[in-house]
């Protein structure tokens, strides 16, 4: 199946290395707002198309599903433009810029009847399955609270910084430790409370979000993109804990019991780890489904509407909104 790729920067060239070097698909066109930046990407992984708009990748028929890696504010209407022209999708985390946003793309998909996903890598990896494993099996007893953050020194990249790009840590880090919550605790949320601190142009550089949960579970949650942080996951049990090292793509995962006994479990060999969700969107292409099972529409609604309520307890709003 051929893989198209909207949008040319860091995240785009690890797509292409990964499909490239998994062999799981043919990767087959990129496009760019610049056709020298297109080609001269093209070029570098040896892809037959290189576009120098994002309409010509949306329009070409022999397209089996593209890639949305364009920044956050320019997701909507990527999307849409996609759709229009029947072309399956998986778009880059944070979805869009909000829940509104979202509704609409997801909507016009089902209209149209085409394939869509969000590529919220920690839905998909094979740890995933492991964690809920663990989780069924009531090894570590009664769960009764996690932690979970994600941070890196990001400060230098506008797309993080500014407005009109749909800045901040929220969006770009804070969506892991949303989703990593929701994986284990799932959404019957009872109460948030959070705060955040705000940079010069009204983004969050970094955040805190507590979330309590209707059966008296609790999350204590953190993204930052000034300062790298250890990017755990914690589950905590009345007979021991979970470590999940880095939440966004597993690296190690551990069970500690109380009486100290350590259990590990092996995390599999990958090429960058964005394989899996690639995997999984033309496993449901292939199925004739409108969705992945792993991320349904259902969950990147209530995702994008949560982080909708706590940049709106922030006031953090973006220009176009």
């Amino acid at each position: 199946m051929n893989i198209g790729i909207m949008g040319a920067g860091t995240i785009a060239h690890i797509m292409a290395e990964t499909i490239i070097k998994s062999g799981i698909a043919n990767m087959y066109a990129i496009a760019s707002r610049s056709i020298e930046k297109a080609q001269d990407f093209a070029d570098k992984h040896n892809i037959p198309k290189a576009y120098g708009s994002y309409e010509e990748l949306a329009k070409d028929s022999d397209i089996d599903l593209i890639y949305i890696a364009t920044p956050h504010s320019r997701h909507f209407e990527d999307c849409m433009l996609c759709i229009e022209n029947g072309r399956n999708v998986l778009c880059e985390k944070a979805f869009t810029a909000n829940a509104q946003q979202a509704k609409k793309v997801l909507s016009y998909a089902k209209e149209k009847n085409v394939f869509i996903t969000e590529a919220i890598w920690p839905r998909y990896i094979p740890m995933r399955a492991v964690l809920d494993d663990i989780l069924a099996s009531g090894i570590i007893g009664e769960v009764s609270s996690l932690t979970a953050n994600l941070g890196y020194d990001l400060s230098g990249l506008d797309r993080l910084q500014l407005p009109e790009l749909a800045g901040g840590a929220l969006l770009d880090l804070g969506v892991y430790a949303l989703n990593f919550a929701s994986m284990a605790f799932g959404n019957d949320i009872e109460e948030i409370k959070s705060t955040c601190t705000l940079n010069k142009y009204g983004v969050d550089m970094n955040n805190s979000i507590i979330l309590k949960y209707k059966d008296g579970k609790t999350a204590l949650l953190h993204s930052n993109f000034n300062a790298k942080t250890d990017r755990m996951g914690i589950i905590h049990g009345s007979k021991g804990r979970i470590e999940f090292t880095n939440i966004s793509n597993c690296e190690k995962l551990r069970v500690i019991l109380n009486n100290d006994e350590v259990i590990d479990y092996p995390v599999p060999p990958q090429v960058s780890g964005y394989e899996y969700e690639v995997i999984s969107s033309l496993k449901a292409i292939k199925e004739n489904k409108l969705e992945c099972d792993e991320m349904p529409h259902s969950e990147t609604i209530f995702i994008m509407e949560l982080m909708d309520s706590l940049r709106k307890e922030w006031g953090v709003k973006y220009p176009f909104e």
